[in-house]
């Protein structure tokens, strides 16, 4: 008697912004949930016990970002501490001015706040170059200027990986006496974060951390007054989950522990990746080859839908992102992909976590070139 073969394992490549927990995330999670799950503002036993666990998640992920304890503030997610760092900021420094300088390659959420903060002016946009990094040059001209109130740069995008120059961006505007605000969200626990920062936010889930909570580090230095009704816990009104704080600092020590050679491993997946990509006709391989995170690729295909494309890769068992964005929602592409120049649709993005395999990505690179074939074929543009 036959038996079927069973079918390949899925293979999930999609692991920016939300991965998979790390084992010892989820030894942390179930532990604070017996010795953490009380009101940490209590005084009783139970309450004393949950604030211990709070309090050393904080002073697990100072540690990691070079800050003090008393620096890290823990909010409901990643958004939220972009969100209130922006806001915070811009409303202590209302006597310096409005004026909000960003990137044009910045998260939605940088942008959106941004922009809210600035007013009808609106946040000044340094354009990127074709690799998607800022010009240093252009961002310390922008923060010069007369009004400005903080600025934002990402440490790395989470799209395509490209490195930004948080060093000397930061350089010129402590020379202006302007706040910088880092977001590593997409780089924290990947690559060494600069301690070239005055507010960060960062995000547990991007690192193998639980989702549900975010982290908010202001330096002392800086004037930042949380907005907002009043709370006990200005940052996150309500508190945060201390489960969850405490899973995403277990977290955060393990990826630091391995994160040396795990950067040279996926490092030279993603190498492999770019180069057999590179054969397939009519592609555009995007970001710095160079100067990136060492676990994000992407790549947009010319005649090719990424939606369909994605869909496709699916059916074949492979979970991948698309930076096109070309939703039935939005029908926008992606605001970075346009902002460096580069082609927007037909966009893959590929992010491995420390569970992907060189097997998962010779699986996934021997089936890329007939998932494009097909969608190609569907759309009657074979052979062009």
């Amino acid at each position: 008697m036959t038996h079927p073969t069973p079918a390949p394992a899925r293979v999930h490549l999609d692991n920016g912004g939300r991965a998979p927990w790390h084992p010892l995330a989820r030894q942390a999670f179930l532990q604070a949930l017996d010795d953490g799950w009380a009101d940490p503002r209590r005084l009783h036993a139970e309450g004393r016990r949950a604030a211990r666990l709070l309090d050393g998640a904080r002073e697990a992920m100072a540690a990691v970002l070079g800050a003090r304890t008393d620096e890290v503030h823990l909010t409901p997610s990643h958004t939220a501490s972009l969100h209130a760092g922006v806001a915070a900021v811009a409303a202590g420094r209302r006597r310096a001015g409005s004026g909000v300088v960003v990137t044009a390659v910045e998260r939605a959420a940088v942008l959106h706040a941004a922009g809210v903060a600035a007013g009808e002016a609106g946040a000044v946009v340094v354009p990127v170059d074709r690799l998607g990094r800022a010009d240093g040059a252009a961002m310390a001209e922008a923060v010069a200027a007369p009004g400005v109130a903080l600025a934002a740069l990402q440490h790395a995008n989470g799209e395509v990986g490209t490195l930004q120059p948080v060093e000397e961006v930061h350089a010129a505007a402590r020379a202006a006496g302007v706040p910088l605000l880092v977001d590593a969200g997409a780089s924290l626990g990947h690559v060494a974060v600069p301690a070239t920062w005055d507010v960060l936010a960062a995000d547990p889930a991007d690192w193998g951390g639980p989702a549900g909570v975010g982290v908010l580090a202001v330096r002392q230095r800086v004037r930042a007054v949380p907005t907002g009704p009043e709370d006990p816990d200005p940052w996150a009104p309500g508190g945060v989950s201390v489960p969850l704080a405490f899973a995403a600092a277990v977290a955060l020590e393990a990826a630091e522990a391995d994160r040396v050679a795990e950067d040279a491993r996926r490092r030279a997946l993603v190498d492999r990746v770019r180069t057999a990509v590179a054969a397939v006709p009519d592609v555009e391989v995007v970001g710095d080859a160079e100067g990136r995170l060492p676990h994000v690729v992407t790549f947009s295909f010319l005649y090719v839908d990424g939606e369909a494309l994605v869909t496709e890769l699916d059916r074949a068992g492979f979970a991948v992102g698309s930076g096109s964005a070309c939703t039935a929602s939005t029908l926008e592409p992606s605001h970075v992909l346009a902002a460096m120049g580069v082609l927007t649709h037909g966009n893959v993005r590929v992010a491995l976590d420390r569970t992907t395999t060189a097997d998962d990505v010779e699986r996934f690179l021997a089936v890329v070139p007939g998932a494009v074939a097909r969608v190609r074929e569907l759309l009657g543009v074979q052979g062009l």
